[in-house]
């Protein structure tokens, strides 16, 4: 073997992870982000508090199989519209994304969201970018120890904060509390409650990119929600090129160098440590901190800002002004996408709103298909599983048709408390005409006693021998 050979790194199929030490940013797409960590932690941690008619806002109970949002109940017959919802968000995505690239990435998906509270807690108990760079490479000791203890204890206090709130989007929140503080929680609840806050502390406080490189698709499907009009974060380089180093009184233009001053600002704030200088690359999130840097560059130097900007592929080639760029980003595909995503929308508006708060299933008892009683009547024997969707109490009225001299057996009225099902046994009487025979259709009707509007009229089926 040659000394060259022997001495030739051995080639790997994973790329060593290369810690990265982001760098404080402030600037309007920083104040945007941040709007967003507050925006969309106020409604993960506070709406699971929030009372609503006696009861929780929102509340998914798969125990009682009953999903609370706001005054809206569901139950599991109306998966529909758990699947327009999902139509909806689908849309939605690929509207944003057709438009804005990766916008939901960089501000509101919650491992950005959690990245970027881990990362606050970091720099304000390591400080900053070379405030921790220091600090790693220094020997342990009592202040490196107390410092590195004191961050990971808050994070696991925010983790297990977390863990709880999403819990108790399933559990009644006061219940689980009360559970906990007794030290009475269910294996169930004890298992996502740790499992999520495990996945938040580990995934934000660790991880970070890698989920975003590796394991997140959408970073990998993306480029075919892309087009050249998608407004992306990008790097001008006609304007920046040639990059170099300058004193602030050298006339740069003179000596052939462009506006980059190759100061890696937009490197060392990028939470996924790529270079936007290299193009669109699938590891940008979207989140426009190097926007952020340049820009304080820029104007420290007395350069205009832009010099990386939200642009579009066609508008860099072609040096479109903003006006130019609204006319293409605003192009037929994005009114598609936005009249479909209109039409879902109002569709599942009106479903929702003219969705009857009254639910009745007929089973008939199959043990016995008819039978001879009293009087010689015929008996069919049914169980009647009205459901009450409303969150108000309800007295339905029960009728039967379809058949001469049709009877029901028991009471006519039926009240059913608020959110509630009840199960009601009945038979359906009828004296038998020589010219029916086998399987005759009939019909029962429940109306609600106040609101005549709320009514069902379901089809059965009576046997005559």
């Amino acid at each position: 073997m040659s000394t060259q050979e022997a001495t030739a790194e051995p080639n790997t199929l994973y790329e060593k992870r290369k810690k990265i030490y982001n760098r404080s940013v402030t600037g309007v797409f920083a104040n945007w982000r941040w709007i967003m960590v507050w925006v969309t932690q106020l409604v993960f941690y506070g709406l699971c508090w929030m009372p609503w008619n006696g009861r929780q806002a929102v509340l998914f109970d798969l125990v009682e199989r009953k999903f609370y949002i706001f005054g809206l109940v569901l139950w599991p017959q109306d998966v529909f519209y758990l699947a327009i919802l999902l139509i909806i968000s689908a849309y939605g995505l690929f509207l944003f994304t057709a438009i804005g690239g990766r916008l939901f990435c960089g501000y509101a998906c919650p491992q950005t969201v959690y990245t970027e509270i881990m990362m606050w807690i970091e720099k304000k108990v390591e400080g900053d970018r070379n405030a921790r760079m220091k600090l790693d490479q220094q020997p342990m000791s009592a202040r490196k120890l107390g410092l590195k203890f004191t961050k990971h204890a808050l994070w696991i206090v925010v983790a297990l904060w977390t863990g709880f709130s999403f819990a108790g989007y399933f559990t009644p929140i006061k219940t689980l509390g009360h559970d906990l503080v007794s030290w009475q929680l269910g294996p169930w609840q004890t298992f996502w409650i740790f499992f999520y806050a495990f996945a938040t502390y580990g995934m934000a406080g660790f991880m970070r990119e890698q989920v975003c490189k590796y394991m997140c698709p959408y970073a990998r499907f993306q480029s075919v929600m892309f087009d050249p009009d998608t407004l992306i974060v990008t790097y001008d380089e006609a304007r920046g090129e040639p990059r170099g180093a300058r004193s602030k009184k050298e006339d740069y233009k003179a000596a052939g160098k462009g506006d980059c001053v190759d100061c890696g600002i937009c490197v060392q704030v990028c939470p996924t440590g790529i270079d936007i200088r290299h193009g669109l690359q699938y590891e940008c999130i979207g989140c426009s901190a190097c926007i952020d840097g340049c820009d304080e560059v820029m104007d420290k130097l007395g350069y205009p800002r832009g010099l990386i900007r939200y642009s579009t592929e066609r508008a860099m080639e072609n040096h479109w002004s903003t006006k130019e760029i609204v006319g293409h980003v605003f192009r037929p595909r994005i009114f598609i996408y936005t009249s479909i995503l209109i039409l879902i929308t109002l569709a599942a508006a009106w479903a929702i709103s003219a969705r009857l708060p009254l639910k009745m299933d007929v089973i008939r008892d199959r043990n016995a298909l008819a039978r001879e009683v009293e009087d010689g009547l015929i008996e069919n024997v049914y169980t009647l599983r009205i459901m009450n969707t409303d969150e108000q109490p309800h007295t339905y009225r029960l009728s039967v048709t379809g058949l001469p001299g049709l009877t029901m057996t028991t009471a006519q009225e039926v009240t059913l408390p608020a959110a509630s099902t009840q199960s009601i046994t009945t038979s359906l009487r009828v004296m038998p005409e020589g010219d029916k025979k086998g399987s005759q259709p009939v019909f029962i009707d429940i109306v609600d006693k106040d609101t005549p509007s709320i009514k069902l009229h379901e089809k059965a089926a009576f046997f005559l021998p």
